[in-house]
């Protein structure tokens, strides 16, 4: 289906400074401003308490960065104390199980010095004995010592072992003081060692409290901290939504006086309920009606009073006007949509002409009659009624459809910029880019300040 323009070339440029200023505002009867500032008369009055409270907004917000910033610095911190004291848990535990193998170790070292002590007594009382008995035969006259044997051979034979016997109790004896020797130096190295370890394992010890104890400081100190953070996010929430509780009332300082147009807490329940519906963004979608009507404060300022040639008149002034509704056109449609919803066709507002082009766009989202047309059966099969282009929520699925179709769904920025400008002017001409920059704009801080309030 294609459509010349959703509209014809209807905007009003008082409303691209009006509406960058608005903001949605969830709930707004749950927090309420101070006695003192609960009326701001005028809208001049507003927009300085505006100022005062954007600025606390930012304070808060470089308040949560801040603390964001320890918070992260102190969870780094305790994890690395925290790997630091369980590496050191595990280098004691290693050195106290070397202690004990080295225990072990010196105490076997003291058991072998010990039995070698016995062998060295033992092998001493023996060399003694052959000492004594040498020293006996020494003694003895030729005399005694021909007569004790039976042969002078046998004589020699005992002389030869006493000395070769006397000789290998003197190496042995020799040889268990070297053993003894070396292991009281082995002793005295393993208790080196296991001193050393021990003096280790101390410092390790001292190493692992202090981290410890750090550690604990240190948490202490991030659940303060965390506590400030939670603080300032609450602080930060509170002050969002005194803010977002002003621009709503400049929002309907704004308005030129349209009751049946909702509240913006109203509006963008609807958007987000559209917006799931199309897949739009909520806040593209109150930009759109945003900058078309002010959500419905601003429908048009004229009526249609001649079917044949498209004239009409301005009801604030009640002059005459030429080019209301294209009768070529829009005029059929027009006649056929308020006859379907019970309007009456000459009594009911649409968007006066410009010094271009034709007025005659209808209701919250100003689509022309012969591009409604293409959306009222549509928006009939979503919503189970008959569509009506002054009802702001078939307003918002009307338009929601009709981004979605040009774009809008792609959720990105180019996407609904392009969306925006064939909402306008029917294509793409840069010539009036400032209405999609504008759309864009507005729903960017439309974005942010949901964002804010919602807190995500």
């Amino acid at each position: 289906m294609s459509f010349v323009s959703k509209k014809a070339f209807f905007w009003l440029p008082a409303i691209f400074l009006i509406f960058s200023i608005t903001a949605p505002v969830i709930g707004q009867s749950t927090l309420n401003l101070p006695a003192s500032e609960e009326n701001c008369a005028t809208r001049e009055a507003c927009e300085i308490l505006l100022r005062k409270y954007e600025a606390q907004l930012a304070l808060d917000e470089l308040d949560i960065q801040k603390t964001s910033a320890q918070k992260k610095t102190l969870q780094s911190q305790i994890a690395y104390l925290k790997k630091r004291a369980e590496n050191l848990s595990v280098k004691i535990k290693q050195s106290n199980a070397v202690i004990s193998d080295l225990k072990l170790q010196i105490n076997d070292t003291e058991k072998s010095v010990q039995d070698t002590s016995e062998r060295i007594a033992q092998a001493q009382i023996n060399l003694a004995a052959i000492l004594r008995t040498v020293d006996e035969e020494d003694k003895k006259s030729l005399a005694e010592l021909v007569l004790a044997e039976d042969e002078l051979s046998d004589f020699f034979d005992n002389i030869v072992y006493l000395e070769n016997l006397n000789k290998s109790s003197d190496d042995l004896l020799n040889e268990i003081k070297n053993m003894k020797a070396y292991l009281e130096d082995q002793k005295l190295g393993l208790q080196d060692e296991k001193g050393d370890l021990e003096k280790q394992v101390q410092v390790q010890l001292l190493e692992k409290q202090e981290h410890e104890t750090t550690k604990k400081e240190q948490e202490q100190t991030l659940r303060m901290t965390e506590a400030q953070y939670q603080k300032s996010l609450s602080d930060k929430k509170a002050t969002a939504a005194k803010v977002a509780q002003i621009k709503s009332r400049i929002f309907e300082m704004a308005g030129l006086g349209n009751t049946k147009a909702p509240n913006f807490a109203e509006a963008y329940a609807i958007a987000k309920t559209v917006g799931a519906t199309v897949g739009v963004r909520p806040a593209f979608l109150l930009a759109i009606l945003t900058q078309e009507s002010n959500i419905g404060k601003n429908v048009g300022q004229c009526y249609l009073k001649n079917s044949a040639t498209g004239a009409g008149i301005n009801i604030r002034t009640g002059a005459s006007l030429a080019k209301v509704m294209n009768p070529n056109r829009d005029v059929q449609p027009f006649l056929s949509i308020t006859a379907e919803v019970g309007r009456d066709p000459y009594a009911t507002q649409v968007s006066c002409p410009m010094s271009f082009g034709w007025g005659g766009a209808m209701g919250p989202a100003q689509f022309i009659p012969a591009t409604w047309v293409g959306y009222r059966d549509r928006v009939k099969a979503i919503t189970g009624h008959p569509a009506d282009p002054w009802n702001i929520r078939d307003a918002f699925m009307a338009a929601g459809l009709y981004v979605s179709d040009y774009g809008a769904a792609s959720q990105t920025y180019n996407g609904e910029w392009r969306s925006a400008m064939i909402y306008f002017a029917g294509s793409v001409n840069t010539k009036y880019r400032f209405y999609g920059d504008n759309v864009c704009a507005i729903a960017a801080g439309y974005a942010d300040d949901i964002a804010a309030i919602e807190g995500q």
